[in-house]
């Protein structure tokens, strides 16, 4: 597996939170009363919220919608998905 770069660290790491946070919304779908289960997705939704700001922050927005500048439009600032270098094949998570 190629080394990465902090981006596609930090990348990985907003992924991880929203699969978590996925998976949690299916579980209550099916369990809505689960304090455990809404514990864990509320836990996963800050902690996505945190890495989501980060990397806005460091390398600019993720989606159209986190552009904010009234003087510029943002979104134009970073490379579209389709003309990154960043391989889809290197966000699989190992564990």
């Amino acid at each position: 597996m190629p080394l990465l770069n902090d981006r596609q660290k930090l990348m990985r790491k907003l992924m991880a939170c929203k699969f978590a946070l996925v998976e949690a919304n299916l579980y209550l779908d099916s369990h809505p009363t689960c304090k455990m289960g809404l514990a864990y997705f509320e836990k996963h939704k800050a902690e996505y919220e945190k890495v989501e700001a980060e990397y806005v922050e460091k390398y600019g927005p993720i989606t159209a919608v986190q552009s904010n500048n009234d003087k510029k439009w943002e979104w134009v600032k970073t490379p579209f998905p389709w003309e990154r270098s960043i391989k889809f094949s290197q966000f699989y998570i190992v564990t």
